[in-house]
């Protein structure tokens, strides 16, 4: 990556980064620029392979080369140094002592480059960013029509949907069945990173999810704009590829599902699985237990396997190995991949081989389609150098809650769940980590928070002994009845009302109660995730019978929905640190 912004500035091919050793006559990865190397791009097939090299190719002011086998005892080649100002006449300073490789930015950049649009691994999708300039032609781009913001900046959280086609393209892809698809989204992962960038959410949803797509619009190859109506009641993963719908469709489906603005997307088809595995030289998987599935060509015994090419394709596709053959426990198994290709990119065997890093960038520019806002290397960098600041375990992997179609008498698809999705989109709405990385953080800072989380110690009545009225100041029509309905049907506090609206509306959540109602006030806190801050104690005992008084603000965002995520990840939650095994 520093040889694709340096090399742009000074108008030099990163290609040239490759240089001949005059020693070896071998070509070797050189990521800075010295004075002893070439301007020349090497001519080579694949830069670091062993042979000759090709007639003409000269260092600076050397003779023509004719490569031959390196000798046994090979001298090395001076280490790179950092690119220093000339001195007069033009000639680089002389006389200096080399300074040791630096492994923080540039190394991070590297692993990120990677390392992102490995989330993308599965399904038969992958992709990842280009490594050089001279891939910066290979990346397809989508104008998806205003769908997304255009950009993400420094100081804001920002969202990356991650899609992986089913689309057949590539040598041998075409026998997996349905050739002709246009390319549905397959495999779908909502990317999440923080405002702080300590964290981020990995959210997979279902393909099929069936849910509403709503009208959306495609740019044309002649400029104009084809309007494509929504569809109600239909699976997630045609909102990409049917009746001509593109990658912004898909975005506008997820931010209606979600209620979470999509900034960018990246996508890629079957081939790069493949080839993104076999480039790293393979991932590691754990099994709980022998596979041999005829269908995927699945054979893999139990414990830690390495895997590559099409064992990684039938790996991360296979439906019939694991758990109960559905396609949510094909996810938990697909994000448990991902977690290992992450590592796997991260660590110095990648980072180091000059062959892998040029096999990944070429598989990779070969397989990804990106949006218009960061359809380019230098943008492309931009975005690895904010990822690239989140360490691995706190990354958290996940799938969107989701429980069977009640509309179907024997289920083969699923529902948002009307609890638990609500809950993890608020969290990530409001940028909550699941790693309780910012709640650990907020906690040791904010003595303010701590004096008021000693309100909801002590003791909780039972439902039954609630007594609340209930306002709506949040500007959402039937807020209030929508929470009662809630609050009596699932918890059984028979004894809330609809007071309707509040004389006005309010920025925030407030439970006003006496102090003999705190018993009442915490359990409601309980049940509704309200947070200490909203918690308003009087000074005045109420009546036996007098109610508590709850005025619902802009902060509301359903019926059950919690004002603050819950203190940890929800269950089934994972992170890209650790090993998982699949079972």
């Amino acid at each position: 990556m520093d040889a694709h912004s340096r090399g742009r500035a000074d108008e030099i091919d990163p290609a040239d980064q490759w240089v001949l050793n005059p020693q070896t006559g071998n070509y070797e990865l050189r990521l800075d620029r010295s004075a002893g190397q070439s301007r020349q791009a090497p001519s080579h097939p694949r830069p670091g392979a062993r042979g000759a090299a090709a007639p003409g190719q000269r260092g600076r002011g050397g003779p023509d080369q004719q490569g031959s086998r390196a000798p046994e005892t090979a001298p090395p080649v001076p280490g790179q140094r950092r690119r220093r100002t000339t001195e007069a006449g033009g000639q680089p300073p002389v006389g200096r002592r080399k300074r040791k490789p630096e492994k923080s930015r540039k190394k991070k950049v590297l692993i990120w480059t990677g390392g992102t649009m490995a989330f993308v691994l599965v399904g038969g999708a992958a992709g990842a960013y280009a490594l050089y300039n001279h891939f910066d032609g290979n990346i397809k781009t989508v104008d998806v029509a205003g769908a997304g913001t255009g950009g993400f900046r420094d100081d804001q959280a920002f969202n990356i949907l991650l899609i992986g086609t089913d689309k057949r393209t590539g040598e041998g892809n075409a026998g997996y069945g349905d050739k002709n698809s246009p390319g549905h989204a397959d495999t779908t992962i909502l990317f999440h990173v923080s405002k702080d960038r300590t964290n981020a959410t990995a959210m997979s949803i279902p393909r099929d999810l069936v849910i509403d797509i709503p009208q959306c619009e495609t740019k044309q190859p002649d400029g104009s704009v084809k309007k494509i109506p929504g569809q109600s009641n239909e699976r997630f993963n045609v909102s990409l590829g049917q009746s001509d719908r593109d990658p912004g469709c898909t975005m506008r489906t997820v931010k209606e599902i979600t209620g979470l603005t999509v900034d960018h997307f990246m996508m890629a088809d079957f081939n790069a699985v493949k080839e993104m595995t076999t480039a790293v030289g393979g991932v590691k998987v754990c099994l709980a237990k022998p596979v041999n599935d005829p269908k995927s060509h699945l054979k893999l015994p139990e414990g830690e396997s390495t895997i590559m090419g099409e064992q990684a394709l039938a790996f991360v596709r296979t439906r019939h190995s694991f758990g109960n053959e559905s396609d949510l426990d094909r996810m938990k198994v697909q994000q448990q991949f991902l977690s290992s290709m992450i590592r796997q990119m991260k660590s110095d065997d990648t980072l180091t081989s000059p062959t892998k890093l040029y096999d990944l960038a070429d598989a990779a520019t070969n397989a990804l389609t990106v949006d218009t806002g960061i359809g380019s290397i230098s943008k492309l960098k931009s975005l690895a150098l904010e990822l690239a600041k989140i360490d691995t375990k706190n990354i958290t992997f996940l799938t969107m809650p989701v429980i069977d179609n009640p509309a179907e008498p024997k289920p083969i698809t699923v529902v948002p769940d009307p609890v638990k999705a609500p809950e993890l989109f608020a969290m990530m709405q409001s940028d909550t980590s699941l790693t309780e990385v910012k709640k650990k953080q907020t906690d040791a800072k904010n003595s303010q928070a701590q004096a008021q989380a000693a309100l909801l110690k002590g003791a909780r009545s039972t439902a039954r002994e609630v007594r609340v009225d209930v306002y709506n100041g949040s500007g959402v029509r039937g807020a209030a009845q929508s929470t009662i309905n809630w609050l009596q049907n699932e918890h059984g506090v028979t004894r809330s009302t609809n007071k309707s609206n509040a004389p006005e509306k309010a920025a925030a959540t407030t439970l006003t109660y006496a102090p003999n109602q705190a018993d009442q006030a915490r359990k409601l806190a309980d049940l509704m995730g309200l947070p200490a801050s909203a918690l308003k104690p009087g000074t005045q005992d109420a009546g036996e019978r007098e109610p508590m008084t709850l005025v619902l603000g802009a902060d509301f965002k359903g019926a059950g929905v919690p004002l603050t995520g819950p203190a940890k990840a929800p269950e089934g939650a994972q992170t890209a640190d650790k090993q998982v095994c699949a079972k």
